[in-house]
């Protein structure tokens, strides 16, 4: 039995709690929140101890696993300090994604768990539905052959306008994710951004890539549509087919080479995803199973190392845009994350 722990109790904490509560494997032993009233709400509802200081909550519980749902600006300048905090005590961490919105912070957390010894990951969940572990394995087997082009596109509604690049670091781990798990690494990054009429961020970008296997590929993202359209798509070529990845994980298509038939791989209303809430289900159970099985520090999917590549990317495309376009080598981007907007 895994003992688990949930840091920040507001929306996402709370799934993560669910989540916990749910699986057989796990028991949800405390809850940390700053404030008292969400820590004492939480641990009623799934049966857990409620703290306030999560160093009083690691000193006296007997606990495995930690989740980081803390939030902060862009998402994530609050996971730092309690992910650093259960890291020195010894347990196993899932931080929220962004792992943080400066990559010190993120670098810095990397190389912690490295040093303790410990399985950093985070909630990197666009990987883990079925479907993408399906076309994962198509690439793997190599259905698709030598991959020429990756493009994607994740698109949703928010109004946030808490600083310029919220858009690019707070929704983009996402997208730039789920094309390093199909693509590979990314080379290089040329960004073009744009506001939407009466905002004053960033709201919609676009942004080229290349991939240190050769390959090309290309992201649209924006917070300017509408949250009931689809918000994703994924699509990946080869000299061998194509697969198209609908709606995170509502259908997956190939199309191969030379053959008019396709192959389609669709969620099931059975056992498949019940909603967007259940990729929460798949990337937390996922992660439970791995220390379960006693998976190596390096063999953590979706792992610390993953999240630190993904912020970097997501900073080269901001250098780009304040490079008014230019290219810029992902490997080039230093840790000192830009502040400001110009």
């Amino acid at each position: 039995m895994i003992k688990a722990a949930v840091i920040g109790l507001n929306h996402i904490g709370l799934i993560h709690c669910g989540v916990y509560s749910d699986n057989p494997d796990v028991r949800l032993v405390a809850v940390c929140d700053l404030r008292g009233d969400l820590a004492e709400r939480a641990a009623e509802r799934f049966h857990a101890k409620a703290y306030t200081s999560v160093p009083e909550m690691l000193a006296a519980e007997e606990i495995d696993l930690v989740s980081v749902a803390t939030g902060g600006l862009e998402n994530g300048s609050h996971h730092r300090e309690p992910a650093l905090q259960a890291i020195e005590a010894g347990k196993d961490v899932l931080v929220e994604k962004p792992i943080s919105n400066r990559l010190r912070e993120a670098k810095e957390m990397v190389e912690a768990a490295g040093r303790k010894g410990v399985r950093l990951a985070c909630n990197l969940n666009h990987r883990f539905v079925p479907a993408a572990l399906k076309a994962k394995s198509w690439i793997d087997k190599g259905d698709l052959g030598t991959l020429l082009f990756l493009n994607m596109r994740l698109t949703i509604g928010n109004p946030n306008e808490s600083t310029p690049w919220i858009h690019l670091r707070a929704l983009h781990p996402h997208s730039f994710d789920v094309l390093r798990y199909f693509g590979g690494d990314v080379s290089r990054v040329q960004s073009f951004l744009t506001r939407a009429p009466g905002r004053g961020v960033w709201s919609t970008a676009s942004i080229n890539l290349e991939f240190a296997s050769g390959a090309v590929g290309h992201l649209t993202g924006s917070y300017d549509m509408f949250g009931g359209h689809p918000i994703e798509r994924c699509e990946a070529a080869g000299t061998g087919g194509r697969f198209v990845l609908d709606n995170v994980y509502e259908r997956l298509t190939f199309y191969p080479k030379d053959r008019e038939e396709l192959r389609v791989f669709r969620n099931s209303i059975m056992s498949g995803a019940r909603g967007f809430h259940d990729t929460f289900r798949y990337r937390l159970n996922a992660f439970v199973q791995e220390i379960k099985d006693d998976v190596p520090l390096d063999r953590i999917a979706g792992s610390g190392a993953d999240a630190l590549a993904v912020q970097r990317i997501i900073e080269a495309a901001i250098l780009s845009h304040r490079e008014n376009g230019s290219p810029v080598r992902v490997d080039e981007v230093g840790d000192d994350t830009p502040e400001g907007e110009e």
